[in-house]
């Protein structure tokens, strides 16, 4: 479940960085408004998937997801240059991001981040 909210949140970055271009430097409040609503969203998705994945992967997928993706609708639908070097590179990064995903594992951690063993109940309660 980490991984799909680590996507969702890079997909919403995608469309914040987006609005950032097209906010004018933040004088077009009918884009601004918008855009810091998928910031919101893009980073409240981010730090639900750090409750199982290490912040050093989940960061490294979470920005690479949102540079290939504003990449990618840059050059389909906003005009931006295309080149078989950029489309290299651009690949290049997705094949990092997935290769990121098979070798990391989620692990259990609690609120705080560790596990800790109760010596009343002997559960392994996580605090």
């Amino acid at each position: 479940m980490a991984w799909l909210f680590l996507i969702i949140g890079g997909v919403f970055e995608v469309g914040w960085a987006l609005g950032l271009a097209f906010s004018d430097g933040f004088t077009r409040l009918e884009v601004v408004i918008p855009t810091l609503i998928l910031l919101v969203f893009s980073f409240y998705f981010f730090s639900k998937s750090l409750k199982l994945l290490p912040v050093s992967t989940a960061y490294a997928v979470f920005t690479g997801i949102g540079s290939f993706g504003t990449a990618i609708v840059g050059m389909i639908f906003l005009g931006d240059s295309v080149s078989p070097l950029k489309i290299l590179f651009t690949m290049s990064l997705i094949s990092c991001i997935i290769g990121l995903k098979f070798v990391s594992k989620e692990t259990e951690k609690g609120e705080s981040g560790l596990k800790f063993v109760s010596k009343e109940t002997e559960k392994g309660e996580t605090i």
